[in-house]
């Protein structure tokens, strides 16, 4: 997806794609009547829209706008698009458009100095689009494979076997620099370029004792995409939390949290999700549940909202969301006692969104990176903007997102690191494409990967090439 074709507007009533709906006066005999863009099932809240006063804070801040200037590709833009369905505008292709190109980023609501909670706009938005906008067919079974494949892990698991052929074929390197599929399919040439080189599977047990004195008993999320394309991210959450006092339960039967469904609208799948994540670890007895991906920890935490409709499991949503940590957060809340072993290493640390934006959580990561003894942390200019991941975001749309990796890429290279960090699955596989693309050569790891190098005693080069 290049840049959308749109016109500038002040708002929607200047806009000629909501020009009309509101218009006064009879509706001649045999007019086609003109379906509104959302209905009475929980749209866009209009008290929320109005907390908007279109300051412009968050323009420098949001990847479309700073990609495209177009207003109706800024937040207060679709904003203002939100305000025009609720006044009865139609749900045009345009108006999707718009809203489909919004990242999710969140980077918005961290800048807006009104507390404007554009990812709850954005979020029912996107409900009431899946709901009442017919894709085209390419676009459908594009979204149709994605969402048969990513939220399944014996499905992730049975890709690993032909991905791990393909890639030791040499392929790959035909492939890109051949450039036919991105020719041909960009989409798919987008999904071959992601794909990291997957590591040995760690199998780990249902239960890890605590090193020491145990200070916690806890849950842990092994994920989709970081249990079947990252496993080394999961054993090392699992070791640092043992040598931290944890005792780690990982229930056997947890699957997808629904992180990509929440953040996609698919409200049905998303509810189907979170209940059966509420029962494995209800099942499982555990008080804490943490999370090692950004963007599953995010939607984890937003149940109370995903089930509020739900009676069976509104008052569970709310406890279980209640309970869910970052490992970075439930690390920095206990306080570190194992010992940290020195790494000389110059690190640049990556906010992942749903970790920064969303969920808050900056600060916690830098400061338990910067209790290991010989570690440099750098900053990486324009941390606010979205490397361009964004759950499937980068697939759907992979022009755009390969322009805001390539950005991304070349702010850290900027910094002189020799090792990025970051806290998301999707983060790894995005920045990593475009450093590859540029020729800048860095290792990139796991926060925990880090610290659980730094406890066990590990060379820096266990952590990537540097």
């Amino acid at each position: 997806m290049g840049q959308p074709t749109t016109v500038q507007a002040e708002g929607p009533q200047d806009d000629p794609r909501t020009a009309g709906v509101r218009a006064s006066g009879p509706v001649p005999i045999g007019t086609p009547t003109v379906r509104p863009a959302f209905d009475d099932e929980h749209p866009p809240s209009a008290e929320l829209i109005s907390d908007c006063v279109h300051c412009g804070f968050c323009l420098p801040t949001c990847p479309t706008y700073t990609l495209w200037g177009e207003e109706m590709d800024s937040p207060r833009g679709r904003i203002d698009l939100m305000k025009a369905g609720l006044e009865g505008a139609p749900l045009t292709d345009t108006m999707v458009q718009h809203f489909d190109a919004c990242l999710g980023c969140m980077a918005c609501v961290t800048a807006c100095p009104s507390g404007v909670q554009y990812d709850k706009l954005i979020e029912a938005t996107r409900v009431q689009v899946e709901r009442h906008h017919t894709r085209s067919p390419g676009d459908r079974a594009m979204r149709a494979a994605i969402f048969a494949l990513f939220p399944y892990k014996r499905r992730l698991r049975a890709l690993r076997g032909p991905l791990r052929a393909y890639q030791a074929s040499g392929l790959p390197k035909v492939v890109r620099s051949s450039g036919l599929l991105d020719r041909l399919a960009p989409k798919l040439a987008a999904m071959e370029g992601l794909a990291p080189v997957l590591e040995k599977r760690e199998k780990l047990p249902s239960r890890v004792p605590a090193v020491g004195e145990r200070r916690a008993v806890v849950g842990m999320l092994t994920g989709c995409v970081q249990g079947e394309f990252f496993p080394g991210v999961n054993a090392a959450t699992a070791r640092v939390l043992a040598a931290e006092g944890c005792e780690v339960v990982i229930p056997r039967a947890q699957g997808c949290c629904g992180a990509l469904s929440v953040h996609n609208g698919r409200q049905e799948e998303a509810e189907r999700f979170a209940r059966a994540t509420i029962d494995a670890f209800e099942a499982a007895g555990v008080q804490t549940v943490v999370v090692n991906a950004a963007g599953c920890g995010s939607s984890m935490k937003e149940y109370a909202d995903v089930l509020a409709d739900d009676p069976a499991y509104a008052e569970r949503a709310r406890t279980f969301a209640a309970s869910v940590r970052d490992v970075s957060e439930l690390l920095a809340e206990l306080g570190t006692v194992a010992e940290r072993h020195p790494l000389e290493v110059t690190v640049a640390y990556h906010d992942a969104c749903h970790l920064g934006h969303a969920q808050g959580i900056r600060q916690q990561p830098r400061a338990l990176l910067r209790e290991v003894p010989g570690l440099q942390l750098r900053e990486i200019p324009e941390a606010e903007i979205c490397c361009g991941s964004a759950g499937i975001w980068n697939v759907l749309n992979p022009e755009p997102a390969r322009e805001l990796g390539d950005r991304k890429a070349r702010n850290i290279a900027s910094t002189g690191a020799e090792l990025l960090v970051t806290a998301n699955p999707g983060c790894l596989m995005q920045v990593s494409s475009s450093l590859q693309r540029q020729g800048t050569r860095i290792g990139l790891a796991h926060t925990i990967e880090v610290l659980d190098a730094s406890i066990r005693g590990l060379p820096v080069s266990t952590l990537g090439p540097q």
